[in-house]
């Protein structure tokens, strides 16, 4: 079942005019998105830092609201459901920084209880504070930690708090913006296999942001590759990873380290050069042209459309042949 749609998503933001009389204007960050989620299916979305993937995931929720397109939620445009409030229960975030994202005054039954005040206020305080101890015990914290405040965490066991979090009001899709991305390698792994697991037992959709191809590949079933604020490629995982298609996403895959040390040393890989272009100039063709070896003046003058170049598989580039 589809649960998350996204129709030529765009995401702006307003910024100050560029004269003393002139007032703000509209500065685009993301660019007619589209895709689909169904249950049990985790989105994978990649691109250096700055290329619009953390914003898209918050307009995904209407915690900003588009500029542009129409997101659709189990069929049901996002912006005409009355009381989205309350059915914010079904979608929830987890956070790049655990600890920031913790309340330091608070225990962490009160914490992972506080959303469902909105969600359930009916509950008693003490129902709220055992589904508050279920969610922590559902990432692996023992109901001693309920008493805990988030000074005497880890950042691997802050994460987990905010995994409990979302999963207390018992969501369906959960959006990951970057949850490991502050952690050490090792605890990186138990969070990435906590998540997979939880969406098997629970049948959650994901949506997991990450700058990180390695990680993107463990857990994603389809890969969407965002460059300056807009889709240059769109695959399913396996093929993704044995071919990437567009010049950026191979550049991105040159950059995961090899951990054998021998086939490390015999890569050959070009790193990618040139400046990367400002939101606030963008170039009227591709949005790689100022990196990319392959560009040509048909690349400087004409954006390439988003295409099918293979079952399932789009990409945004003048010199990729389609089957």
């Amino acid at each position: 079942m589809t649960l998350l749609e996204a129709r030529n998503v765009g995401v702006g933001y307003r910024v100050p005019g560029s004269g003393l009389f002139s007032g703000p204007r509209l500065l685009p960050i993301v660019h007619d998105v589209s895709f689909t989620l169904e249950s049990g299916r985790t989105l994978g979305i990649v691109g250096e830092s700055g290329c619009g993937k953390s914003t898209l995931g918050r307009a995904l929720l209407r915690l900003i609201a588009p500029t542009g397109g129409t997101v659709f939620w189990q069929g049901q445009d996002m912006a005409t459901i009355p009381d989205l409030r309350r059915r914010r229960s079904e979608m929830q975030i987890i956070f790049q920084d655990p600890v920031a994202a913790l309340d330091p005054r608070m225990t962490l039954a009160k914490i992972v209880s506080r959303p469902l005040a909105t969600f359930e206020p009916g509950l008693t305080r003490a129902e709220a504070r055992a589904r508050a101890v279920e969610a922590l015990q559902q990432v692996g914290l023992s109901a001693d930690f309920a008493d805990r405040y988030p000074h005497e965490l880890s950042g691997g066991q802050a994460q987990r708090v905010g995994i409990a979090r979302a999963l207390v009001g018992r969501p369906k899709l959960i959006i990951c913006d970057e949850p490991v991305s502050a952690l050490d390698v090792s605890i990186q792994a138990q969070v990435i296999n906590l998540l997979m697991d939880l969406q098997q037992k629970m049948g959650l959709a994901l949506v997991f942001i990450s700058h990180n191809l390695a990680v993107v590949r463990h857990i994603s079933h389809d890969v969407m590759v965002m460059c300056l604020g807009r889709v240059v490629e769109h695959a399913p995982r396996s093929a993704f990873y044995a071919r990437p298609l567009h010049p950026y996403s191979q550049a991105l895959m040159q950059a995961v380290p090899e951990p054998d040390p021998r086939r490390e040393k015999g890569r050959v890989g070009t790193a990618l050069v040139g400046e990367l272009p400002s939101v606030l100039s963008p170039p009227p063709g591709c949005v790689f042209v100022s990196r990319c070896p392959r560009a040509t003046d048909l690349c400087r003058t004409t954006r390439p459309d988003l295409r099918e170049v293979g079952p399932g598989r789009l990409a945004a580039c003048h010199f990729i042949e389609t089957p």
